[in-house]
């Protein structure tokens, strides 16, 4: 349809004009961002850059405390996670992370086809929390390991830092939260940012609710999200279920970054956090797979990073209701190409025997071979047609524990690559283990005094249950999970791997009947703290009390 033109005069034109300009310089404009290159957010979702929608299933990882424990991300891989957040530090509180040491964390990651959350936990609590850093120090940090983290924006997001604030000053979080973000994109960062609520984490103040919509604004890639911890303040489905909505309805990108099955500060319904999630197509990621102390050890998911050690919450975080083996779908960038791995790896060579105590035995085989890369072994105990997996192996070789004396066991292996194909099964091996030692009149008390992150104090009293003295003697145990003794009073020590042996010092050789001494030590841990089952006094099992 044709429009009637209207002669307008020359002086009603240049106001026009200038009212127009005007108006363009006092209206404001939405920021120009830049072009995604990896992860995205678009409509309060977190996309892949294929435009897949992607929902983080997945645990936490503290690798900070425990580097020599990588493998646990096959082990997180095979339980059918398809995110896992990995703690980090500055070295502000904790041995700092290089940039040589986060690549390779990058590199595991993507070799297991993981989505990698890497967080800074030096920030935690801070305001309140002796020696924890601020935001912009956790921004440098970022900026100091960048080199390994640029090209990685499809498979990584940073997590600027761990629970930011604590109880203490919290309503700062919201101008830091904005400064770090703005620091880290001026530095060149196209990385998806997740941001952690104050108070914890917990968010009971709502500052982070509240201000979302700012902080998000702030971020000039529009490419932010928001994470919420939910422990003893999310103890009932109602204050889960309005929480994460009012997130979804104001379209903002929303993940429970932490949450666990009990806690010291309440009882979270986890049930509700899992099925709300699920309904509102939220990503969640369980707090942790191993490692726990400070009496927090229930919140473990495997006993000593051991994956055939889950315990009830790892049960339920993997596979129960809305968990991850039922909800988790691997991310799309690990599924492009040409189609998905469908080759399973050759079997294993047969697996030879070695170390063969009564209750233990070390398996090495032969590697298998893939035409993507093996992500690792597990082993199996086969008996009348069954098989059972006793251990899994990043590598190839692994200890069986846990076995009974004088027994006659047959053993095989299997692989496994990335996408989950296992490889027909190695030739089994059987192996008898040796007879357990005879029963000694001693007793041994053993008991963990004082535990940290990474290190532990314990004391072993030995008994005499006889009716003669003991004059002179050796003590030895064998450590469960990794633990390592660096000193100890009361005798000699000398450790092989997890072995232990303690001669008697002078002063503690005698032990009257019905008498006892007493061991000291500090020690390391890189897992749970278990306590060794079987004590030998001079060569004979001592009862435990």
């Amino acid at each position: 349809m044709r429009t009637t033109s209207r002669t307008v005069p020359w002086a009603a034109a240049l106001l026009a004009a200038l009212a127009g300009l005007l108006l363009t310089l006092l209206v404001p404009t939405t920021p120009a961002h830049a072009a995604p290159t990896g992860f995205r957010v678009q409509n309060g979702r977190l996309l892949e850059a294929s435009g897949n929608d992607f929902v983080m299933r997945g645990v936490n990882h503290a690798h900070t405390w425990y580097a020599d424990k990588l493998d646990s991300l096959d082990h997180i891989k095979a339980k059918g996670a398809n995110t896992v957040r990995v703690v980090l530090s500055s070295g502000d509180r904790w041995t700092r992370n290089d940039t040589a040491d986060v690549a390779n964390v990058v590199a595991q990651c993507k070799r297991n086809r993981l989505i990698c959350v890497l967080e800074v936990h030096d920030t935690t609590g801070y305001g309140e929390q002796g020696g924890a850093v601020t935001l912009s120090r956790a921004a440098d940090y970022w900026i100091e390991v960048r080199d390994a983290l640029v090209g990685q924006e499809e498979y990584v997001i940073v997590n600027i830092g761990n629970e930011p604030h604590g109880n203490t000053d919290y309503a700062r979080w919201t101008d830091d939260t904005k400064g770090a973000i703005q620091k880290l994109r001026a530095a060149g960062f196209d990385h998806t940012l997740m941001v952690d609520a104050p108070n914890w984490g917990q968010d009971w103040a709502f500052t982070m609710r509240d201000n979302a919509a700012s902080v998000f604004g702030a971020d000039p890639d529009a490419n932010t999200v928001f994470s919420i911890h939910m422990y003893g303040v999310f103890d009932t489905a109602a204050e889960v279920n309005d929480y994460l909505n009012r997130f979804v309805a104001a379209k903002l990108p929303i993940v429970v970054g932490e949450f666990g099955h009990d806690h010291s500060d309440g009882n979270p319904d986890e049930d509700a956090i899992l099925s709300v999630t699920r309904q509102l197509g939220i990503g969640y990621l369980g707090w942790s797979w191993s490692g726990n102390g400070g009496g927090v050890e229930y919140l473990d998911m495997v006993e000593g990073f051991d994956p055939n050690r889950m315990t009830s919450w790892g049960q339920r975080l993997f596979d129960g209701a809305d968990g991850i083996t039922a909800t988790s779908e691997e991310a799309a960038v690990y599924r492009g190409g040409s189609g998905d791995d469908t080759t399973a790896p050759t079997a294993p060579g047969t697996p030879a025997a070695s170390a063969v105590t009564s209750s233990s035995v070390t398996l090495t085989w032969g590697a298998a071979t893939d035409g993507v890369g093996v992500t690792g072994y597990d082993v199996v105990r086969v008996a009348g047609g069954q098989e059972t997996v006793v251990a899994s192996s990043s590598g190839t070789t692994a200890t069986v524990t846990g076995l009974a004396a004088d027994t006659s066991y047959a053993f095989a292996v299997y692989a496994r690559d990335a996408a989950g194909n296992r490889s027909a099964r190695s030739a089994t091996v059987t192996v008898t283990t040796a007879s357990g030692p005879a029963a000694g009149s001693c007793a041994v008390a053993y008991r963990v005094t004082g535990e940290w992150p990474g290190g532990f104090q314990g004391e072993v009293v030995v008994r005499n249950t006889g009716s003669t003295a003991v004059d002179g003697w050796t003590l030895r145990w064998t450590f469960p999970a990794g633990q390592r003794i660096t000193s100890l009073w009361g005798g000699t020590v000398t450790q092989s791997g997890a072995e232990v042996s303690v001669e008697a010092a002078p002063y503690t050789a005698t032990v009257p009947p019905a008498g006892s001494v007493s061991l000291g030590f500090t020690g390391t841990r890189s897992g749970t703290n278990t306590s060794p089952a079987v004590f030998l006094l001079n060569g004979a099992e001592c009862s435990k009390t």
